[in-house]
């Protein structure tokens, strides 16, 4: 009778509950047995409907057990097929989860598409242990972004478990991580090894140490190293020096006085070129990200709060700019400056606003701001609200206006 032990010892491994089980084809001998076991007054059909209560009766009658005892020696444990269906499914809602909550997609709402377009893909091999394995290393690797101006082996030794070629092109992590960059900067998925390139210089990635630079203005730090001299001769001459991140991470004295400075940092050169002509040589201490900061911009922004410096951060109004500026509070220290719901809208009485504002993501420091936006349809660019910035730069360190002055030197003190 062993058909008829197989076909009960399946169902009741399905972990739903079981009224009557089809059992067959039989052979003639087995009809005749399972008309014996069962008590049958005729012959069962060769596909035969068992009801299990009935069955129950007989293996009780017959050897004193329950059908689950008979058929597991018989066959084997009984599996739970519901339940482990249950439990997959619980798996995989907290990975999803996990991903969605995750401290650097939290950080950077615009890796929410990112995080989606992940569950629609599935599991990995059907596996969440290796889908969350793989999501963990991505989100390691874009936690270490922007690089060291590093070649992409180099990176990926350092940040994924030392696997050299653990993003090389065509592996599964490379292709993660290039799409959640494209997604930060709002472009489609790469297509082709020149998009694939362009994506990871603009994360550091290859980048060399002379071509990734930062513009800095007003800062006048102490030592003798390379990086301090130059912003120091370049403030004491109005100007902005731009910094290389080979300057940046040269080895060399470098220091700010106490009381730590306040840094304010703008995402558009131009803002920076009005400061420079308004106040000449006392500009306050200024940095440039020139949009989407690159390594340079990042280590320097790091360094100077390494050293004290409180970093606050202003850019556009728009859906790219608020990327940038999540992205700058993610990789630095730096609080916002006038980026607030209320900040956007007085800047659009004031100004009008521009075109329409693209494709909007969420604010982590400012839930509001991204529905103000949404709800007045338009964008401010940085350049629209300079003279209010250049009010807030005034305030903090005393400097007075300069315009028509600009051979005058100023005394100065350094910071």
């Amino acid at each position: 009778m062993l058909p008829l032990w197989q076909a009960v010892h399946d169902r009741l491994s399905t972990g739903r509950p079981v009224a009557r089980v089809r059992v067959g084809p039989l052979d003639g001998a087995q009809r005749e047995a399972l008309a014996d076991l069962l008590g049958l007054d005729r012959l069962p059909e060769e596909r035969p409907l068992v009801a299990l209560a009935r069955l129950e009766e007989a293996v009780g009658e017959l050897c004193g057990r329950t059908v689950r005892e008979a058929v597991t020696e018989v066959v084997g444990p009984l599996a739970d097929r519901a339940g482990e269906r249950r439990r997959l499914e619980d798996e995989r809602d907290g990975l999803w989860n996990w991903l969605d909550t995750h401290a650097t997609v939290r950080a950077q709402p615009a890796l929410a598409d990112w995080a989606a377009a992940c569950r629609s893909t599935g599991l990995t091999g059907g596996s969440v242990e290796r889908t969350r394995s793989l999501l963990t290393d991505a989100l390691t690797a874009l936690a270490a972004l922007p690089a060291h101006a590093e070649p992409l082996p180099v990176f990926a030794a350092r940040v994924v478990r030392g696997d050299s070629h653990a993003l090389d092109d065509g592996t599964r992590l490379s292709s993660l991580v290039l799409r959640a960059l494209a997604a930060l900067h709002d472009t489609g998925p790469p297509e082709s090894s020149a998009d694939r390139r362009a994506l990871w210089g603009r994360a550091g990635v290859a980048d060399d140490e002379l071509s990734a630079t930062v513009l800095t203005a007003g800062l006048r730090p102490g030592g003798e190293g390379p990086l301090a001299g130059t912003a120091r001769v370049c403030a004491e001459a109005g100007q902005a020096a731009a910094l290389t991140l080979a300057l940046v991470r040269a080895p060399g004295a470098f220091a700010l006085p106490a009381p730590a400075p306040l840094v304010h940092v703008v995402e558009n050169p131009s803002v920076m070129a009005l400061a420079l002509r308004r106040f000449g040589l006392s500009c306050p201490p200024l940095v440039c990200t020139s949009g989407w900061p690159n390594s340079a911009a990042v280590h320097f922004l790091r360094l100077l709060a390494e050293h004290g410096a409180a970093l606050r951060y202003h850019g556009d109004f728009d859906g790219e700019g608020i990327r940038i500026a999540a992205h700058v509070f993610a990789k630095t220290s730096a609080r916002p400056w006038r980026m607030s719901s209320a900040d956007y809208r007085d800047a659009v009485a004031r100004s009008g606003g521009g075109p329409a504002p693209g494709r909007l993501t969420e604010a982590p420091w400012d839930p509001g701001l991204t529905a103000s936006m949404a709800d007045l349809g338009v964008a401010v660019v940085e350049e629209l609200v300079a003279e209010t910035l250049l009010a807030d730069l005034a305030g903090s360190q005393g400097v007075r206006d300069v315009r028509g002055a600009r051979g005058v030197r100023q005394s100065a003190e350094p910071v």
